[in-house]
């Protein structure tokens, strides 16, 4: 549907776009806030459910350790036989269950106009379930935030929405998901706002944190309630120890830009396989059930190793062999194509090598495990504020905050340099896609037309002739059209070499004026302060593309908007970022001299 040119041209300048729809999408976003909540209730029941039936042969979701006193035979079997199960339902099912589910969230968001399926939405909590719960090395975080992303889709498809406003919804129920599963609330908020909405507007960011509310309100009664890793940390006193966890940031960004290669080099050589996809997950789970001969803590989600980790109980040959054989099987899973997550390993290696770190630091393992893991979060995932966030609210330990953030801001430092694409942003990239995880303001929003028009510009009186139009297009016009105005200089329309065309085959008579053949004033134009983004619009519905420029109390033509103006509006910008210079001349005392 096109938007009138008049709603286009003259709406009044506000610092935000938010509107009425603002409240009624936050109203929305309860109702997607409650249902998010409920699917990471399903989600966690089914993987307990998994793992009683896996491990135990009893139909119960009462907790286990998973691989605890079982037979050698099985640590083998029940991994190949859940990545058999997920093959099939992801080959006559919907291959979209592969995966860890957030760039399948992002890709929904930034190419699929927000739209996910019902069957994903029952497919991809029962597949990562199965994984999960049949010994696969995976957390739940990835498909909740897709299950959840599933359900605010699913409910904002039932109703006339934008695809943006879907967007929005989609993103609260996967925020309210990662709440309920993890009790960080002001992480997910945060993620939200990283890796999946790709914008800061009130309208995405209200009915987000709504819902996230919600999830709050009602996990205590769904799920529990306090941090998820309680933790008693001796944070070390002294000025070194900013400096080192910097230090650690930077090791875990390289640990995370070699997982993510590894994973990647992994995946291809799967595709390189002479076997269909569908039994890939069962050949990477016999790599699985072999790392569990050797360490059988690598099974499952692993939250026991990661508050292990954080309570520094573990010797240091434990930390070591968690972190090769956690690494080794999470990443043949994941390239295999199966359906697992990727927070939860993220943070078991993160913590690992955290924990490497704070055997030789003092302070002990526990307090840089917490920080390794703030470190690898905002590695992978490139989300240095929900890393380090997420790492302080997982364990109620808010005093670590400086120095979770000093080494996820070194992790990311490493990450964005040493890696072209995250974790997340590199499979989506192997299917032909590209995205941009930078966030600035639109030079199109915010520079105005009378910033860049064309002042005074070449005008046609109302009172020419039809006759001398055409033999003024003729004779070399310089551009395709010009404004009409009247006596006053107002804007009568606009006349183009099509239109001169046009009456050189007609039959209308020569001696009519402009005035007369432009008598109903619809012609587009904008005013000095309209912002040129409405300008770009203008030119793209109408095909004109020069726009005049009048003034707002007489409608005097004051300028001209072309699209060459708008590229160099752009180009400007541009050059405000590339080119350099040195406005302040320093002493002589401090030049180079060569």
């Amino acid at each position: 549907m096109s938007i009138p040119h008049h709603t286009l041209s003259h709406t009044p300048l506000r610092d935000h776009t938010a509107d009425r729809r603002m409240a009624m999408l936050a109203a929305a976003a309860l109702f997607v806030g409650a249902a998010g909540t409920g699917g990471a209730w399903l989600l966690l029941n089914l993987i307990a459910l998994a793992t009683n039936l896996f491990w135990n042969g009893k139909v119960s979701v009462a907790p286990m350790t998973m691989g605890l006193g079982a037979p050698e035979f099985l640590l083998v079997l029940a991994p190949v036989l859940g990545s058999l199960i997920i093959g099939v339902m992801a080959r006559f099912g919907s291959e979209k269950i592969r995966g860890h589910g957030i760039p399948e969230a992002i890709e929904a968001i930034l190419y699929g106009e927000s739209r996910m399926s019902l069957k994903v939405a029952l497919l991809k909590p029962l597949s990562s379930a199965i994984s999960i719960g049949s010994g696969g090395p995976f957390g739940a975080e990835g498909p909740i935030i897709m299950t959840g992303g599933a359900i605010g889709s699913l409910f904002a498809q039932c109703f006339h929405l934008s695809a943006a406003e879907r967007k929005t919804l989609l993103v609260a129920g996967a925020a309210a998901g990662m709440t309920a599963i993890f009790g960080t609330p002001l992480a997910a908020i945060l993620l939200a706002v990283e890796v999946l909405l790709f914008e800061w507007k009130p309208r995405s960011f209200v009915p987000v944190v709504m819902a996230v509310l919600v999830a709050v309100i009602l996990r205590p009664l769904l799920i529990g309630s306090g941090a998820m890793f309680p933790a008693q940390l001796i944070i070390p006193s002294g000025l070194w120890t900013l400096p080192a966890a910097l230090g650690l940031g930077l090791a875990t960004g390289v640990e995370a830009g070699l997982l993510s290669a590894a994973l990647y080099r992994i995946e291809d050589f799967f595709h390189r396989l002479p076997v269909h996809w569908m039994w890939w997950p069962a050949l990477g789970a016999l790599v699985v059930g072999g790392s569990a001969l050797v360490d059988r803590r690598i099974l499952g989600a692993g939250y026991g190793n990661i508050q292990a980790l954080l309570d520094g109980s573990m010797l240091l040959q434990a930390v070591i062999l968690l972190l090769v054989m956690k690494a080794i099987a999470w990443l043949v899973a994941l390239g295999s194509g199966t359906s697992g997550g990727v927070l939860a390993p993220l943070l078991t290696l993160g913590g690992a090598l955290g924990a490497l770190a704070g055997f030789v630091l003092p302070g002990g393992p526990a307090f840089w495990a917490l920080l390794g893991m703030a470190g690898i979060m905002s590695g992978a995932m490139r989300a240095p504020l929900t890393g380090a966030l997420f790492a302080a609210e997982l364990t109620g330990q808010f005093r670590a905050l400086p120095f979770t953030m000093a080494c996820a801001i070194g992790a990311y430092a490493v990450s964005v340099l040493v890696m072209r694409r995250s974790i997340l942003t590199e499979k989506i990239s192997r299917r032909g896609r590209h995205i941009l995880q930078e966030f600035s303001v639109d030079p199109h929003d915010l520079i105005q037309a009378g910033q860049i028009m064309t002042p005074d510009p070449v005008t046609l009186p109302e009172t020419m002739r039809v006759s001398e139009v055409i033999t003024f297009f003729a004779s070399g016009a310089k551009f395709r059209s010009y404004p009409v105005i009247d006596a006053a200089g107002r804007l009568s329309g606009l006349v183009s070499r099509n239109d001169a065309l046009a009456w050189q085959e007609g039959t209308l008579p020569a001696d009519t004026t402009l005035g007369e053949t432009l008598s109903d004033f619809s012609q587009p134009h904008v005013q000095p302060d309209t912002p040129i983004g409405v300008v770009a619009d203008i030119i793209l519905e109408t095909g004109n593309g020069r726009v005049p420029v009048i003034a707002a109390n007489d409608r005097r033509v004051v300028g001209i908007v072309t699209r060459h103006d708008l590229l160099k509006a752009r180009y400007a910008r541009r050059q405000d970022e590339h080119s350099r210079s040195r406005p302040i001349a320093l002493p002589r005392l401090f030049r180079r001299t060569d």
